[in-house]
């Protein structure tokens, strides 16, 4: 399976995470939304943490409202989670692993180690609708588990790459690739975030398999100094650029 067309999904939390530093409701992610749909983007991305540091429970449904794009709600394998996911209905539920204590998600979910605990959420998401995505290290382990699991959608963690250098890049590049590839192969759908910028991203764009990219922080970092609409258009070239 090779996709022509590379999706590009904006992760949008960290408006809300500016905003939740003073109170109040400024600046909106919803306006975010707003942008990012109006310059071309393919979908939003927004995390619900158990903590609520950024995107609050409110949030979800006015960008539902906002935008006609597919949300992506992220979220952890909690019962609470799922009810929420569950009444909001979202496009596609990723779920990620989430410790209180992380700025960020620091890696992918053990799919192959918690099975009989993700299996059920699995199911009931997929009745409901809802495209299931697992955030998981490009790993061979993960790979089959997301298969066991019936999960239609994986998203590769790109943060090992995006922080190697040199010929350990080069190597997290061949294993992002080898396991899209596999993914593909099994009928899911491979996904790719965590670390992506207008410097290392093409190379991981490039990858034919790869159907979705999500990207949030860095953009929203970018959008500080030429607005949000740039960067999201620049990251837009760059990916376009990297497939034939």
């Amino acid at each position: 399976m090779t996709i022509t067309r590379l999706r590009l999904g904006v992760n949008i939390d960290h408006v809300a995470t500016i905003r939740n530093a003073r109170g109040g409701d400024h600046p909106d992610p919803v306006r975010a939304a707003e942008i990012v749909a109006a310059c071309g983007g393919d979908g939003i991305t927004a995390h619900l943490r158990e903590d609520r540091r950024h995107i609050r429970d409110e949030d979800l449904a006015r960008i539902q409202a906002a935008t006609s794009l597919p949300l992506n709600l992220e979220m952890s394998a909690t019962e609470e989670m799922l009810a929420i996911a569950l009444r909001h209905s979202p496009h596609a539920a990723c779920i990620v692993p989430e410790r209180r204590e992380e700025r960020t998600t620091e890696g992918g979910l053990d799919a192959a180690g918690q099975h009989n605990r993700l299996y059920p959420m699995v199911q009931r998401l997929g009745e409901a609708g809802i495209r299931v995505s697992l955030f998981i290290a490009p790993d061979e382990r993960q790979i089959e588990a997301a298969l066991r699991l019936g999960a239609p959608v994986v998203e590769l963690h790109t943060g090992e790459y995006a922080h190697a250098e040199g010929e350990a890049r080069v190597a997290e590049l061949r294993r992002l690739a080898d396991m899209a590839a596999l993914a593909a192969k099994n009928g899911i759908e491979p996904h790719a975030g965590h670390g992506l910028t207008y410097d290392n991203v093409q190379p991981v764009a490039a990858i034919p398999q790869l159907a979705e990219l999500n990207i949030g922080h860095y953009l929203i970092g970018e959008a500080i100094f030429c607005g949000l609409e740039p960067a999201v258009l620049k990251m837009r070239e760059l990916m376009d650029a990297a497939r034939p």
